[in-house]
Order: C-alpha cells, then sequence, then structure tokens
C-alpha cells in the first residue's frame, strides 16, 4: 500500500513540476500607482493555492471548534 501511495505522490509531483515548467513565463504584477513585481507565473499560481489552504484550514478549524 506504501509503494502505491508514494508512486501516486511523485507522479502528482512530477505533474505540478512539468506544468511549472511549462507556465515559467514573468508577468507583471502592478500594485499601487507605479509599482510594480515582475516574477514568474508558476510562483504565483503556488502563493495563491497557499493562500486558499491556509484559509481553508483556518475557518474549518473555526468552526469544528465553534461546534463543541
Amino acid at each position: 500500500m506504501q509503494v502505491i501511495t508514494w508512486s501516486l505522490r511523485l507522479i502528482i509531483f512530477f505533474l505540478f513540476a512539468s506544468f511549472s515548467a511549462m507556465n515559467s513565463e514573468n508577468i507583471t504584477l502592478y500594485y499601487f500607482e507605479d509599482r510594480f513585481i515582475e516574477v514568474p507565473l508558476s510562483v504565483v499560481l503556488l502563493v495563491f493555492f497557499a493562500l486558499g489552504v491556509f484559509l481553508a484550514i483556518l475557518t474549518t478549524s473555526r468552526c469544528s471548534t465553534a461546534k463543541r
């Protein structure tokens, strides 16, 4: 069972790595009027995905503690 789990993890990792390599173009994020930053698209996607996971965990933990 552990072999199947680790093989699935490796497959998912390689899928994400190939997606990241294909989306390595720089994008420009503008904040304020004259300020901007250029970062790769894969970094932006990773940051927003991690933020979404963090917010989901935060709200789930608050809801589960409120039910007790």
